[in-house]
C-alpha cells in the first residue's frame, strides 16, 4: 500500500533525537515514510535506529543547539523540524529557554514548513525551579520565532525503558519497605508512543494545528503512592509504603547523590495533570494508552523467577478460588 503522508520521502531533522523520547518519534517519522536527520550532541546514541530505516533514510548530525552555525547546518535542507532538547543539570535556561528561539528562528530563515516543539506540563515563567522557567521561555522563543510552531506538552512520559517507571520497579523488587514522596502528588502518566503519535499528527497538518498549544497527559490521574503500588502488584510483591512529608521529601531530596533532585521535588510537588481548558490528545484525534496496559508484562524482569513467578503467582490465585491448576511440565497432557 503506497504511503500517503505529507511526510513521505520529506527530511525531518529531531533535535535531541537520540534520546528517550527521540527513539519512539523516530520510529513513528520512520513509518510515515519521513527521511530522516537526528541532531544530536551524541547522534551515535541513536545508532540503534538503524535497523528501523530503509537504505538512506536515517542520517545522523553532530550539533550545538547553542551555536548558530552547528544549528544551521543541521537544518540544511530540512522540510520539517522537531525539537525534543531537554534536561535537568546544565544552563537550562539556554538548553531550554535561549536554544529553541534559535532552532525556531532559523528553521523560518531556512523556509522549513512545520514546527513542532517538546515543552512540558508545569511550564512556568514565574516557577522557582530552572527547568520549569526554561520550558516556558523555551515556549515563548519559539513562538515569536516561527508563529504556526506546535507546541506539545506531555505530563511524565513512560514507556519500557524510561527512567521511571524502572527506577521504582527496581526499588520495588530490592526493599521491602519503600518511602514514597509526594504520596498524594497526581500524575497523568503518558505512554511515549502516544507522544510521538501526537508530534507526528501535527508535522503532517500544520493548517489544522500550527500556532496551537497541546497538552498531553493519559487517561488516568494516579496519585504517586498509587504507582509505587501498581508497581509491586505487577511484580507480584508485598511491599510496605511510607509516606513521606513535604519536609522530610525536600530535605533528602536537597541532599547529593539521591535519585531525586531538589528541583524534581519541586516538580512533583504540585503533581503533572492536563488542566481543564487544555487542547488535548482528542483534539489531535488521538486515543491515549493507559499504563495498566503495559505494566504487567514490563514488570516481568522485576519478578522472582521473572515470567515463571507470574506463572506460580496465577495457579495460586486459581487454587484460592478453588479453580483447577493446569498441569505443567514436559510430561503435562495438553487435550
Amino acid at each position: 500500500m503506497a504511503n500517503t503522508s505529507p511526510l513521505a520521502e520529506k527530511l525531518v531533522t529531531v533535535f535531541g533525537g537520540s534520546g528517550y523520547i527521540g527513539n519512539y518519534v523516530a520510529q513513528s517519522l520512520l513509518e510515515r515514510g519521513a527521511r530522516l536527520r537526528i541532531a544530536s550532541r551524541n547522534p551515535e546514541k541513536g545508532f540503534s535506529l538503524q535497523p528501523l530505516a530503509d537504505l538512506g533514510q536515517l542520517q545522523f548530525a553532530r550539533c550545538d543547539i547553542t551555536k548558530d552555525d552547528s544549528v544551521k547546518a543541521a537544518l540544511h535542507g530540512t522540510d520539517y523540524v522537531v525539537n525534543l532538547v531537554g534536561a535537568f543539570s546544565g544552563d537550562l535556561e539556554q538548553l531550554m529557554g535561549d536554544a529553541p528561539g534559535t532552532i525556531a528562528r532559523l528553521a523560518r530563515e531556512t523556509g522549513v514548513t512545520a514546527m513542532v516543539h517538546v515543552s512540558a506540563i508545569g511550564a512556568d515563567a514565574s516557577s522557582e525551579t530552572a527547568y520549569a522557567r526554561g520550558k516556558a521561555q523555551g515556549e515563548v522563543n519559539v513562538l515569536q520565532a516561527f508563529p504556526n510552531a506546535t507546541i506539545m506538552r506531555p505530563s511524565i512520559v513512560f514507556g519500557k525503558d524510561d527512567n521511571f517507571l524502572n527506577m521504582f520497579g527496581q526499588m520495588i523488587e530490592m526493599l521491602p519497605v519503600l518511602p514514597v514522596f509526594g504520596p498524594d502528588a497526581k500524575l497523568q502518566l503518558v505512554f511515549a508512543d502516544d507522544v510521538a503519535e501526537a508530534i507526528a499528527t501535527a508535522l503532517e497538518d500544520p493548517a489544522a494545528f500550527g500556532g496551537q498549544t497541546f497538552e498531553l497527559g493519559g487517561p488516568e490521574q494516579l496519585s504517586m503512592m498509587e504507582i509505587n503500588q501498581r508497581i509491586a502488584a505487577a511484580q507480584g510483591r508485598s511491599r510496605r509504603f511510607i509516606p513521606v512529608s513535604d519536609g522530610m521529601s525536600g530535605l533528602f531530596a536537597a541532599l547529593p547523590g539521591t535519585p531525586m533532585s531538589k528541583d524534581q521535588w519541586k516538580l512533583l510537588k504540585p503533581g503533572s495533570t492536563v488542566s481543564d481548558s487544555a487542547r488535548t490528545f482528542a483534539d489531535l484525534g488521538i486515543t491515549p494508552r493507559p499504563l495498566g496496559l503495559f505494566l504487567d508484562k514490563w514488570m516481568t524482569r522485576y519478578r522472582k523467577f521473572g515470567r515463571f513467578g507470574l506463572s506460580n503467582l496465577r495457579n495460586k490465585e486459581r487454587a484460592a478460588r478453588g479453580t483447577p491448576v493446569p498441569p505443567t511440565g514436559a510430561g503435562a497432557r495438553t487435550d
